[in-house]
């Protein structure tokens, strides 16, 4: 079997692959039986030569190989017809940009993975970039802050070298003695705790968050039942949340009303209530002046977030009396930081970290006959249809 580590064509070109040149030696030590290509790439954050110089044959033609594994979506003109392919396709939540894109890998009778499906059998994702969203996310927020209040100017991450490079400024700066929200149990979470833990922030349990004040800074992690309660007043559990969302309505003003800078790392579900709405965020009792929203739902659960910013601009004001867009040094301003492709900033670790997974979990289907079905549930399109998991696309495909 041939694999085929691809070129990134998606503009705005990003950095990242799914295997770093180390870890790929590892894959080809593991599986001697398999074949690796390395397709030459100019942008790519591991120069070709760091694959030559591993054994790896750089080549300009992949279409010998049996599965071309990638990170973002390829363009419809580079698509090869026959071909197993992974890649975040964008596609299973019926993105109305991407409909032409699953359209012709089912036309070329592409076999598709989506590494967004990539999961254990109770449907928990297995690899992602998860972590390094959280890690740069709250990067960010900081940096934002900084140049909100005028307290500091952090360079921007994605020109800094990797994780302790952004620890190592973080712990330049000298933190007011403000009350940091963050929202969340998953990888994304866990990773803007790594930075609040690294910069020795104290954190402290609701109660105290929400009751007391300090003379430094302290952060609070809080989950759904913290900030969502059961309009009958009764207290289940997390479960039932999640299964029955129409259930709850939103208490997270009690936190707003403390709260100076919130990181939004959570997961947000169809149906669940919002965090705050943009009626909440006009009350004179709505403290927050800065936002990193990681999580990034335009229009959602986090009123603030009109639209997604960038690398290159990636901070706006937002007027809560208006509700537009407004010059964030403005006094009015709660601060939105809400780039929604932050692990491109550290392309370095997000792609050493997501190869190590890829190795650890999807490789070894390949060569054990898929014995805990994780390529049968990842697998989108087969044979020029939709497989059975994913026959709820088709209707985004026809059109409808």
């Amino acid at each position: 079997m041939k694999f085929a580590i691809i070129k990134e064509r998606k503009s705005p070109p990003d950095r990242r692959v799914v295997f770093s040149p180390e870890t790929l030696k590892k894959a080809s030590q593991f599986f001697p039986q398999a074949t690796f290509k390395v397709e030459a790439s100019n942008i790519r954050v591991f120069p070709d030569e760091a694959y030559r110089s591993q054994g790896f044959e750089v080549v300009d033609d992949v279409s010998d190989c049996d599965v071309l594994i990638g990170v973002k979506e390829v363009p419809v003109d580079y698509l090869i017809p026959n071909k197993s392919y992974f890649f975040f396709s964008h596609t299973i939540k019926k993105q109305p940009y991407n409909r032409d894109l699953l359209r012709s890998i089912l036309e070329k009778n592409i076999t598709l993975y989506d590494h967004e499906t990539i999961v254990r059998e109770n449907g928990a994702r297995l690899i992602g970039f998860g972590r390094y969203a959280g890690i740069v996310g709250a990067y960010n927020g900081f940096r934002a802050w900084g140049l909100k209040h005028d307290a500091w100017n952090l360079p921007k991450a994605e020109t800094l070298a990797d994780q302790q490079a952004l620890i190592a400024k973080l712990n330049t700066i000298a933190l007011p003695p403000i009350k940091i929200l963050l929202t969340g149990s998953g990888k994304v979470a866990g990773g803007a705790k790594e930075m609040l833990d690294a910069m020795n922030i104290k954190q402290v349990e609701v109660a105290a968050y929400l009751e007391q004040t300090f003379d430094e800074p302290v952060y609070c992690v809080i989950d759904v039942l913290d900030y969502n309660k059961r309009k009958d007043g009764k207290v289940i559990d997390n479960l039932d949340f999640f299964n029955h969302p129409e259930a709850y309505e939103s208490n997270f003003m009690r936190f707003a009303k403390v709260t100076d800078f919130f990181i939004a790392g959570h997961f947000y579900g169809d149906g669940a209530p919002y965090l705050f709405t943009r009626e909440d965020a006009k009350s004179k009792d709505f403290n927050i002046s800065v936002i990193a929203d990681i999580s990034c739902d335009i229009d959602g659960p986090v009123a603030t977030t009109i639209r997604p910013s960038t690398i290159a601009e990636p901070i706006y004001g937002y007027d809560p009396q208006t509700e537009t867009e407004i010059d964030y040094k403005e006094p009015k301003a709660i601060v939105v930081m809400a780039v929604d492709n932050l692990p491109c900033e550290l392309p370095k670790d997000a792609s050493e970290g997501f190869g190590s997974l890829f190795l650890e979990y999807v490789l070894p289907a390949f060569f054990n006959a898929d014995k805990d079905g994780i390529l049968q549930r990842a697998k989108v399109t087969e044979n020029g249809k939709l497989t059975e998991r994913f026959t709820y696309l088709q209707d985004y495909v026809d059109g409808i």
